[in-house]
């Protein structure tokens, strides 16, 4: 699918603001990795400034989170119940861990320059981070199993989602994983601890 000019400038700005970083990334060298001539103010054509491109950035990465939240739900409430639990939690971590790994220059950048636009962290706190964290409350809720166990949802995200996002910001802070746990080996024991969350058997009496 051709891309834009529009969407070949925020892809490629967000690629080199990852790479090195806002401050040092020129309008100029932005318009040359878009197929403009560098330079030339090709790039106020389409926005009115280098700010004004991050911006757009985040917040279509937000706006495209929130559909493919929406569709990811959509996709595991449809998956019958009859599917083994632990593949389903299985399911549900990878997505995850793909989501997240999706994000990894808008995770750059984050980390390194978003400090100084607090209105951009905003946009990344509740239209990235908080939406994954409100689906797991809402898929575990969902889930016939956990019917009966009165748990506190909201901190279980939390945790659960946490160690999601934390495996791969390690990877891409350290470049190693983290403990030196393949995905597979975090996946099986995710999927363990959420099961160690179903509510024990009545005694029979």
């Amino acid at each position: 699918m051709t891309r834009s000019t529009r969407e070949r400038i925020i892809d490629e700005a967000l690629r080199l603001f990852a790479e090195r970083g806002y401050s040092a990334t020129s309008v100029a060298e932005i318009e040359a990795a878009s197929g403009l001539s560098p330079g030339a103010g090709g790039l106020y054509r389409h926005f009115k400034s280098k700010y004004e491109v991050l911006a757009a950035a985040i917040n279509e990465h937000a706006t495209r989170t929130r559909s493919q939240v929406a569709g990811s739900l959509a996709e595991l409430s449809s998956m019958e119940t009859s599917v083994d639990l632990e593949e389903r939690l299985s399911h549900l971590c990878r997505a995850g861990l793909a989501k997240v790994r999706e994000e990894s220059e808008l995770t750059r950048v984050f980390f390194r320059d978003l400090s100084q636009f607090p209105e951009l962290v905003a946009v990344v706190r509740e239209g990235l981070l908080q939406p994954m964290f409100d689906a797991i409350v809402t898929w575990f809720q969902a889930q016939p199993e956990y019917n009966d166990a009165k748990l506190d949802w909201t901190g279980i995200a939390a945790v659960l989602g946490g160690s999601v996002v934390h495996y791969r910001l390690f990877q891409e802070t350290v470049g190693e994983l983290p403990g030196h746990a393949e995905k597979d080996q975090f996946v099986a024991a995710w999927v363990r601890l959420a099961v160690g969350l179903l509510p024990s058997p009545a005694p029979v009496s």
